[in-house]
């Protein structure tokens, strides 16, 4: 899927060059370690992990509620990524302008984590299941695969990554590497508890298939408790409307499978969950709704939310959707 911000990089990319020497990267004036992020669970990674050490400052790009497939970058942006010490970014498509910023103003004190280079060969596919709405492709053939980008959307992965930031932050700021290495730890028994619970409310749920009336950006958390799925669109998808053929099917899944349940994404207008829902035999499947993450702004970030809180809520919604 190619994105209007082709267009628009080209200009900022231009100005970027010409605007990011001239900051003096404020930052590490200041003697503190700049680290940007481009979604929330990165952000409040790093926050973790670098808890009782004030010597970072840490941004978060996507700030405002708009997720990584849509995020349209200003000249602010590319100077941030300009400045930096620390870029984590997750690296897939929608990731595309930021290696055009990182080549047009390249540093080679600049440590940068690709999340997506982290899972190395873990790194999934995007995958068209059976029944899923196929989307036009828009410039040809792909000229090579496309990645699932919903990487953070597992515990595992989440362990993997934390690991990675923390060898960073330690090989940044050795002076913390202390505080570095036990709040990764403290950390990372979290992650590792709240996986064991996901797996223990899998292996005891009476079905074990989910049906999003929606996008499906799970790809890596089903798999890791060897769950099966269907859904109307691909993780990535920019369609909203789904065809008869797809709710028809999804429906007839439904009715299959006793489901009682149909899953949407937050800020999902519900519209083709209800649809499928009209669809089956008995018409009486609640819908829940799953957070990916996606969407997550500085106001929700004042709010308290946490990454390992929406994961936890979605542990209960999971806990429904499978009974």
């Amino acid at each position: 899927m190619k994105k209007f911000i082709w267009i628009v990089t080209a200009v900022l990319l231009l100005g970027v060059t010409l605007s990011a020497c001239g900051t003096g990267r404020k930052e590490a004036a200041e003697g503190k370690i700049s680290i940007v992020t481009t979604i929330f669970p990165e952000y409040d990674w790093v926050r973790e992990l670098t808890a009782g050490s004030s010597d970072v400052e840490i941004t978060m790009l996507y700030d405002k509620g708009v997720d990584l497939h849509s995020f349209q970058p200003a000249m602010d942006d590319m100077v941030k990524i300009a400045d930096c010490d620390l870029l984590i970014y997750v690296g897939g498509e929608s990731d595309a302008w930021i290696e055009d910023a990182l080549e047009a103003h390249k540093r080679e004190d600049r440590v940068v984590i690709k999340l997506l280079d982290v899972l190395g060969d873990a790194a999934k596919e995007e995958e068209l299941a059976e029944g899923m709405e196929e989307e036009e492709e828009e410039h040809g053939e792909e000229e090579g695969p496309e990645y699932d980008e919903h990487v953070w959307l597992s515990l595992k992965n989440a362990r993997l990554f934390c690991n990675a930031i923390t060898e960073k932050l330690v090989a940044l700021d050795g002076a913390h590497k202390d505080i570095y290495e036990s709040n990764a730890a403290a950390f990372g028994q979290k992650l590792t508890e709240l996986d064991e619970e996901y797996a223990k409310a899998v292996s005891s749920a009476k079905l074990q298939t989910l049906l999003f009336g929606d996008r499906f950006p799970f790809r890596y958390l089903v798999d890791d408790y060897g769950l099966e799925y269907y859904a109307a669109f691909l993780g990535c998808s920019s369609e909203s409307e789904a065809g008869f053929e797809t709710i028809a099917f999804l429906a007839d899944k439904t009715d299959a499978l006793g489901l009682l349940n149909i899953l949407i994404l937050e800020n999902s207008d519900g519209k083709i969950a209800r649809a499928i829902i009209d669809c089956t035999r008995d018409k009486n499947q609640n819908i829940l709704t799953m957070n990916a993450m996606q969407s997550v702004s500085s106001e929700d970030v004042e709010q308290g939310i946490s990454y390992l809180s929406v994961m936890k809520q979605n542990l209960e919604v999971l806990k429904k959707a499978l009974q």
